[in-house]
């Protein structure tokens, strides 16, 4: 266990469960949501914003701070922590997800993977040594192993190949820590074929590490399938440490895995969606560019308390996203965010009260 890091389970609804993870960063409460900052910032928002809306811990991804701007400079501005300016804690994924989104540039072997930088053409090889290496030098209070994220249609034995890699990777990742003031997260694998999965998660388990994730779901596989998966994996994971599911995005997808009993989230899609003018509410997506929004003075979501709704109505949105001016998007994505910490505000408490099944059936959402 590293130093300055606990996991307290506060509460049990069925397998749901709320806690607190305290890092030396400060407190997590549990489940939570991770806006993403893939390049050290939640684009367009500043850690203010991110404040605001409540907000307790960032995601940043490896891969891309690898190449820019390099994690020796980041390492000699203070880290991520005094590089961004957002003080409280980070995650960052390993670069793992740019096995399967940069298929088209990437060599792997048991070594390791090399990329063909989108950027300037150049290679760049990330192994588990290395990633976990450059990790440590961006000091975020919690690292990932580099895994191999399969297609969610790989038949049994392609997606055993991977998992058995990702073990293998993940063995090497173990041995490489260096650090006692930071946590690291193995990573379960093994597409959508639950015995592999099974097996993945107690080998990986085995080695020792902080907390667990899924990994390579929430890739189009069915949701019901996804929630079926989740749920056995997690009756096998260590109960006394953090679950993360990787990459889910819809809410309704995040109010399932609570059921079964994930800590942690992820996902682009508050922020995507609120780029393109599509806004979270409780009454479903708001396609905030439509002409019958053009005189409605109504706030976005009248039963939202984030800044946006206080000040600011539909038709005003509509006009920003009219005009193209960047502060639609910026409003939007705060507002998303809001909505998705919120949510997972509003399951810690109904946890806590015993009535997680009542609140998740009240809130509209399909859930599988």
């Amino acid at each position: 266990m590293a130093d300055g890091f606990t996991f307290e389970i506060l509460a049990e609804d069925g397998a749901a469960r709320t806690g607190r993870i305290r890092t030396p960063h400060g407190a997590v409460e549990t489940p939570a949501f991770m806006p993403v900052a893939t390049y050290g910032a939640v684009r367009g928002l500043g850690p203010e914003d991110l404040m605001e809306v409540g907000a307790q811990i960032l995601l940043s991804n490896t891969y891309h701070l690898h190449e820019r701007p390099g994690e020796e400079l980041v390492s000699r501005m203070g880290g991520l922590h005094g590089f961004t300016g957002w003080r409280g804690p980070w995650l960052t994924d390993s670069g793992g997800y740019q096995v399967f989104s940069l298929g088209d540039r990437m060599k792997l072997d048991e070594e390791g993977v090399t990329f063909q930088s989108p950027l300037d053409g150049a290679r760049r090889q990330l192994t588990p040594e290395s990633a976990l290496a450059i990790q440590e030098a961006l000091g975020p209070d919690i690292a990932m192993v580099l895994d191999e994220c399969p297609a969610v249609d790989a038949d049994e034995p392609a997606a055993r190949a991977s998992m058995e890699r990702t073990l293998r990777w993940a063995e090497r990742a173990a041995a490489a820590r260096t650090r006692d003031d930071q946590w690291v997260f193995g990573i379960v694998q093994g597409g959508a074929h639950a015995g592999l999965r099974l097996e993945s998660a107690r080998a990986t388990a085995a080695l020792g590490f902080d907390g667990h994730a899924h990994g390579g779901l929430g890739l189009g596989e069915e949701p019901a399938r996804r929630a079926d998966l989740v749920a056995e994996v997690n009756a096998v994971l260590p109960k006394a440490q953090p679950r993360y599911l990787m990459g889910l995005g819809r809410p309704e997808d995040i109010v399932a895995a609570v059921a079964r009993g994930v800590d942690l989230f992820d996902c682009v899609l508050p922020t995507r969606h609120g780029r393109h003018g599509v806004l979270f509410t409780h009454e479903g997506l708001l396609q905030a560019k439509n002409a019958q929004y053009k005189d409605d003075p109504s706030p976005p979501d009248p039963q939202c308390d984030c800044p946006v709704c206080a000040r600011h109505s539909r038709a005003y949105l509509r006009h920003l996203f009219q005009t193209g001016e960047r502060l639609g998007g910026r409003l939007a994505s705060i507002h998303n965010l809001r909505f998705y910490l919120r949510l997972l505000e509003q399951a810690r408490l109904a946890i806590r009260e015993g009535r997680f099944d009542t609140w998740a059936r009240g809130t509209g959402l399909e859930l599988p």
